[in-house]
This record gives C-alpha cells, sequence and structure tokens, in this order.
C-alpha cells in the first residue's frame, strides 16, 4: 500500500478515488470522532475509516482529475502548494496517532476505490501488523550534534622584512601558518566527529531502533557550526524523561551542542520488516 495505485496514470474522468493516510488496528482505539473535522486534502469528501478485518485505514475520497501524474508533477516544483498538501497530509496522520499505533503511509498514496484498497490492507497485513506491534507506546525524537565554532581565520601579521631575505621568510612562515592552521581543522573535525559519534552510540542504547539522517554541513547563521550527526530514535514513552535527561548530560559532558525535537509520529520507523 505504500506506492500510489496506477489510477493516478493521466485520467480525464472527474472521478473519485481512495486516498489512505494510516493504517491502525482495528480497535475501538480508532474512533471516527478523532478524524471528524479534519480539512484532509483539498477538494477531498470528508476523512472516514475503512475497516478490512483486524486494520482499519484513514481515509478520504478525493477528486481523480487533482492527482493525475501532470497535475502531481507540477505540484511538486510548486514549493507552496506541495507543503501546503504534506501539511495536510501530516495533521490527519498525527490524529489517527494521537490514540494509539497508527502506520502513516507516503504522500498520495491513492486506490482506485475503497475495495482496492481493502485488498491492499488485506495483502499487506502482515507486515501492517508488524510495524504497528514495533511503535506501539513509541514514539520518534530527531536528535542534532553540531561541532564547535569555526575558528577565526584574520591573523596578526608581522611586518614584511625588507629584502628577497624578507620575503622568502615571510612565505615559508605564512605557508607553515597555512599547513598549522589545516591541521589544526582537521583535528577538530575528527574530535567532532568522534564526539558525535558517542553521543549516537548512548542513545541507540536506550532507543529501540535508530536512523542516521544526512547532515547538512556549516549551519547558516550559526557562527559557523558544523552539523556533525542528525539521527532519530524510536523511543519507548516510558523513557522520555530518561531521553531528555541523557541529551542534557552529553551536552553538558562533551561541551558540545545537541538538539532533541519530538515526539513524532515514528515515519522514520514504518518501512521495516
Amino acid at each position: 500500500m505504500t506506492q500510489p495505485h496506477p489510477t493516478r496514470q493521466n485520467r480525464a474522468k472527474d472521478t473519485g478515488v481512495t486516498y489512505v493516510f494510516a493504517v491502525c488496528r482495528g480497535t475501538r482505539a480508532v474512533n471516527t470522532a478523532y478524524v471528524t473535522g479534519l480539512a484532509g486534502m483539498p477538494g477531498g469528501a470528508a476523512i472516514r475509516l475503512l475497516s478490512s478485518g483486524p486494520l482499519t485505514a484513514v481515509v478520504q475520497t478525493v477528486p481523480a482529475a487533482d492527482f493525475t501524474d501532470e497535475v502531481w508533477q507540477a505540484r511538486l516544483s510548486d514549493r507552496q502548494a506541495i507543503e501546503s498538501y504534506a501539511r495536510a497530509h501530516h495533521e490527519v496522520v498525527s490524529a489517527a496517532a494521537a490514540h494509539g499505533p497508527a502506520v502513516p503511509l507516503p504522500l498520495a498514496t491513492l486506490y482506485h476505490d475503497d475495495d482496492r484498497a481493502r485488498r491492499a490492507l488485506d495483502d499487506e497485513a502482515h507486515r501492517f501488523h508488524s510495524v504497528l506491534k514495533r511503535i506501539a507506546h513509541h514514539a520518534e525524537w530527531g536528535v542534532k550534534v553540531y561541532g564547535p565554532e569555526a575558528p577565526t581565520t584574520s591573523e596578526e601579521r608581522d611586518p614584511v622584512p625588507a629584502g628577497s631575505a624578507g620575503r622568502e621568510a615571510n612565505a615559508i612562515g605564512a605557508g607553515l601558518a597555512y599547513l598549522n592552521r589545516r591541521r589544526g581543522e582537521r583535528e577538530r573535525r575528527e574530535q567532532a566527529l568522534s564526539v558525535a559519534e558517542s553521543v549516537d552510540a548512548e542513545l541507540r542504547a536506550l532507543a529501540a531502533a535508530s536512523r542516521r539522517l544526512r547532515t547538512h554541513g556549516v549551519v547558516p547563521g550559526d557562527d559557523g557550526r558544523v552539523h556533525m550527526l542528525n539521527a532519530t530514535y524510536l523511543v519507548a514513552e516510558q523513557r522520555t524523561a530518561e531521553l531528555a535527561s541523557l541529551v542534557e548530560a552529553l551536552g553538558e559532558r562533551t561541551g558540545t551542542r545537541i538538539e532533541l525535537t519530538g515526539p513524532w509520529v515514528p515515519y522514520s520507523f514504518v518501512g521495516e520488516g
């Protein structure tokens, strides 16, 4: 179900298709009241629940014409438009996840109709049950570790001695200063990477699962600090306070800036097993 159905191919028909936001357990924990009133996708009908056996999907009927390949590709190039759709998707997923484990599906997961969506629930029931079991009573937390501020490059220079001997001595001195500066930068980076790895190791020991994400290099407007670790962790709800305390202690112990964000719906941990 994580792949959009071929119904998003070129179609001129002004029909409705089934948009799937998330999959939950089909228990009393899932209630229509939890999603009532949510807008969902622009132009769509009311958000509703679609059950199949022990699983329930949070769905919405949306105009097929709004999700053709041409329309969706154009939307992907419009940052404001795609962010609006992503926020609408996340709002529904978050509402479902607030009352129990929910497997969030990718943006624009579509099926031709409810019957096709139910068939997909049945076909992938084993995977959905496995993921729901893993993320139950867990949340996703993001952690970013930053390296030290970049040292200033301005250096006090002695006046250049007159004559060729003076110029030669100055060139040698400048060369040594450059090599020492580069060596110092390399050592600081290696030290920062070592700290980031140690932070990640301690957090992984506390988490049920973890993922490393792409770092962003130098942080704009942040005194030249470098992003050394970007990771996300699946942490049991009862260990939330322990996580916050550990992050604070690691920051104090290492003298490193560490950012903790969350809790989030565990998007990063629903594609496994």
